[in-house]
């Protein structure tokens, strides 16, 4: 029986990454994990002058050497990007003897985490994962999600973490908090958000806040 994957959003920051490989590829994943805040060393025994300059980033190390299984030490994940496949095996046998999770690019069957494609708006992520089995599809349902999901979408995330603060403060009934906010996040309520503003939004959620405050418990 084939277990279906746990899908999670992992907190890099100041965590340390490894990647093995300095190809287009390897360049992708050390600009996405550093947008994340890790710590990245990228092992690689040549760099390719065009693509220098996308591994001298902040908190980005490059080593210019072999691939030694002592580079894997300390590691959270682990992503291997070469174009030896027999090469990339064998980082993923040494991330299981250590113990940590590694990502074989174009190898899904020696992965133990995949990474999806991505929407973000702001704080707002949405993830479309195929487990590895046809990454240009998942990249296909991102371009079409880019189009309905717009930057007010991540903006009004922003709007709705501050009311649920004001919500937890004013309102003691946990059902109470739980249907205000269920409308704040509502259909009507993002459009009311995207004819009127982010100061009217605010009112209006004060006001509604402050209706279900009011209601006898």
């Amino acid at each position: 029986m084939v277990m279906a994957k746990y899908p999670i959003y992992l907190e890099m920051n100041g965590r340390r990454a490894v990647v093995i490989g300095a190809g287009p590829v390897a360049a992708r994943k050390v600009q996405s994990l550093q947008e994340a805040g890790a710590r990245i060393t990228v092992i690689a025994e040549q760099v390719q002058p065009v693509l220098e300059e996308a591994f001298h980033l902040p908190r980005v190390e490059l080593v210019l050497s072999p691939y030694e299984k002592a580079y894997l030490v300390g590691a959270t994940i682990v992503i291997a990007a070469t174009q030896d496949m027999e090469l990339n095996r064998r980082i993923f046998a040494d991330c299981q003897e250590l113990e940590t999770l590694c990502n074989v690019v174009d190898q899904p069957e020696v992965c133990d985490f995949f990474v999806p494609a991505v929407v973000k708006r702001g704080d707002l992520q949405i993830a479309i994962s195929t487990e590895g089995h046809c990454p240009a599809y998942a990249g296909h349902l991102r371009k079409k999600l880019e189009e309905l999901i717009t930057e007010a979408h991540g903006q009004f995330v922003d709007a709705l973490e501050q009311a649920r603060r004001r919500a937890i403060q004013a309102i003691d009934n946990p059902d109470q908090r739980k249907a205000v906010l269920g409308r704040l996040a509502g259909d009507e309520s993002f459009d009311y958000f995207v004819r009127h503003g982010s100061d009217r939004w605010h009112q209006h959620s004060q006001s509604l806040i402050a209706d279900f405050a009011e209601r006898p418990l």
